[in-house]
């Protein structure tokens, strides 16, 4: 499935050929913190099917409880988060289905560190809906 995707303010873009069976969700904790939110949504796209177009993103290091490294970028003016990788010769790409234009199409077909999940967060249909704020 083609893709493409920006930051909120849209100084970086960037678009990419991804398998849809390979969205999935994170309860860890870090990607909570990092996302600001219960859990986050991403996409695995090999290297070679990941094209930037405009922007350079800013690069954050962030070491997993494992040890190992992993690059988070997002864009420096308005803060989006753009993908996550290997820090040197990445084989793929995390991209944040958030960013895509085409999330609508994208739902998680897994969720993995389940065991950080917030309680809530798997159970919202209950809760009132509205159109708008």
């Amino acid at each position: 499935m083609h893709v493409d995707g920006r930051c909120h303010c849209g100084k970086i873009t960037y678009e990419a050929d991804l398998d849809p069976e390979k969205v999935g969700l994170c309860h860890c904790t870090d990607c909570q913190q990092l996302s600001g939110s219960a859990y986050r949504v991403s996409v695995q796209v090999p290297r070679d099917r990941f094209k930037l177009l405009t922007g350079t993103p800013k690069t954050y290091i962030k070491t997993a409880e494992s040890g190992n490294k992993r690059a988070h970028t997002f864009c420096a003016d308005c803060g989006s988060p753009v993908y996550s990788s290997a820090i040197s010769d990445p084989p793929f790409y995390s991209l944040r289905v958030g960013c895509l234009r085409q999330a609508a199409q994208l739902p998680p077909r897994r969720q993995i560190w389940c065991r950080s999940a917030v309680g809530w967060s798997g159970n919202i249909e209950s809760l009132p809906q509205l159109e708008r704020q």
